[in-house]
């Protein structure tokens, strides 16, 4: 492996599938020789939201991370470190597995709930997966700049950034979710 995808945003090219990568965008959190590990960030999971939402009386959206370990909770946050167990994004955004500190900050609003975004799994890819998927064109590698990984996105951003792109993925902007009908 001669290049890392860490940092970088993945956009899934439209499918048949209707899968949970169809139509997404995936922050890739970590990528070397082992396999590459990301999180989904439009793919909202209405369940886990209102089971969130039983224990706290403030607003919490929980996102698909991926199909990888759905009982494991991720935070990404903006912002200032509330936690010594992370793993820095960029200057701005670090990841999180700490339930307690982060839940903790929040209700002692040391942390503004909108700095923090809920992930329910993850995407993981074993040995040269993702370089082979993206060899295949089931990918498109993206750098992003300025993107608030925190704030609450839907498929909007999948059009938006594909749009952005423009040329070829203006069409599969534009393209029905269930290609077969177009």
């Amino acid at each position: 492996m001669n290049y890392s995808y860490k940092g970088k945003i993945l956009i899934s090219t439209p499918d048949i599938s209707g899968d949970i990568f169809s139509r997404s965008v995936v922050l890739i959190i970590e990528h070397n020789e082992h396999g590459a590990f990301g999180l989904i960030l439009n793919k909202k999971n209405n369940q886990m939201s209102n089971k969130f939402k039983n224990f706290f009386d403030f607003n919490i959206e929980v996102y698909d991370g991926g199909p990888v370990e759905n009982e494991k909770v991720f935070f990404i946050v903006k912002g200032r470190k509330v936690t010594e167990v992370f793993t820095e994004i960029n200057n701005d955004f670090y990841l999180t597995e700490d339930i307690e500190n982060i839940i903790s900050a929040i209700l002692n609003n040391k942390l503004n709930v909108g700095d923090v975004k809920i992930f329910s799994g993850y995407s993981g890819w074993s040995a040269m997966q993702l370089d082979n998927e993206i060899q295949r064109k089931m990918w498109t590698v993206v750098d992003v700049y300025n993107l608030d990984y925190t704030l609450p996105n839907d498929q909007k951003l999948w059009k938006s950034i594909m749009q952005n792109l423009g040329g070829e993925y203006l069409l599969w902007a534009n393209s029905p979710e269930d290609i077969s009908l177009n």
